[in-house]
């Protein structure tokens, strides 16, 4: 895997940069030596989103461009002259799916077009790196999941994504697009908000309570770290081994939310009772019950390993829910 100051010289554009996992990845490219443009979704009040959560002097390193995703024009201007293009701009979150499918046909289907068709415009273009997300596979039909197992829409979210992929692949196989799909599975870490069980949990727990209301305990997936997830996407970026290929990006390990739950309980050190809530479950037959990733392609082409462990990864995600609670509600709902 390429490391050190490898991006010098070259302009990098991240969609979605206001987001969890944009927001390390612009930290990460930054350290490694690229010229940065965040876009990030346009708002009244002139919020950065997470990209105010990094230090001055990375920030002030950032060219910081507002827009939206689905604004077609605004798209074309925000990739023109960039060398590398990160596409992770996308309304996450699958209870919202359920009530709101169009929003995110809209977003990610639609955002995801005018991203390949700036991207094919380009002269400059070197790689589009097109995120995903493990969702897109349902429960796991054969594990660990390799990058052709079926694609199942096990939720109009999960179903969006299907087909924000599938235009990313036509585009590659119509036009020739040096595009790679990264597919991510659970990325955990500072900066997530609680609509995610691992903040969902601990911020529960910090918060004080006698009960950790969770949905289905019995449910597994592949938690990887946040700094893992954007060095891997990064790796992916580089490799042109990796063109016209999905790729995973996981840790290869799975936890049930029953196992993640009870480390979160010993590593705050609080003894409380988990009591299953019936607001936080899945329709039964949306329910993914199982993701783990089988993550032996991108250590093949780029060499990427997960180095954080989940436990320590569960540590510092700990460390930085206390020292911002008051983000979080006391039902473990991000404010």
């Amino acid at each position: 895997m390429t490391s050190g100051q490898d991006l010098a010289g070259r302009t990098v554009l991240v969609t979605g940069a206001d987001g969890f996992i944009g927001s390390h990845l612009v930290e990460l490219l930054v350290a490694r030596g690229a010229a940065v443009r965040a876009f990030v979704y346009y708002n009244s009040w002139n919020s950065l989103g997470w990209l105010a959560d990094l230090e001055p002097a990375v920030l002030a390193e950032v060219e910081v461009m507002p827009g939206d995703i689905r604004d077609a024009e605004r798209v074309a201007e925000a990739v023109n002259g960039c060398d590398l293009v990160f596409h992770l701009s996308s309304l996450i979150g699958i209870p919202y799916s359920y009530v709101a499918a169009r929003s995110y046909v809209d977003t990610n289907i639609g955002g995801a077009l005018n991203v390949l068709q700036a991207c094919c415009a380009s002269d400059r273009l070197e790689r589009l790196v097109h995120t995903s997300t493990s969702e897109v596979y349902g429960t796991a039909q054969t594990v660990p999941i390799s990058e052709d197992h079926p694609l199942v829409g096990q939720s109009p979210y999960s179903a969006s994504k299907i087909g924000a992929d599938k235009m990313a692949e036509s585009f590659h196989l119509s036009f020739g697009l040096p595009v790679v799909i990264a597919r991510p599975f659970n990325t955990f870490g500072p900066r997530q908000t609680a609509r995610a069980v691992i903040p969902t949990v601990l911020s529960q727990l910090l918060a004080g309570g006698h009960q950790l209301r969770l949905g289905a305990l019995s449910p597994t997936r592949d938690f990887n770290y946040v700094t893992d997830t954007a060095a891997g996407i990064v790796a992916l970026g580089l490799c042109a081994r990796a063109e016209g290929r999905t790729v995973n990006i996981g840790t290869g390990e799975e936890w049930s939310i029953g196992e993640m739950a009870e480390m979160a309980i010993e590593l705050v050190g609080r003894a409380v009772e988990i009591v299953s809530d019936e607001d936080r479950m899945r329709p039964e037959a949306s329910e993914v019950q199982r993701l783990i990733a089988d993550n032996r392609l991108i250590a093949y082409l780029t060499g990427w390993q997960p180095a954080v462990p989940f436990h320590d990864g569960l540590a510092r995600t700990r460390d930085w829910i206390a020292g911002n609670l008051v983000l979080f509600g006391d039902q473990g709902y991000c404010i």
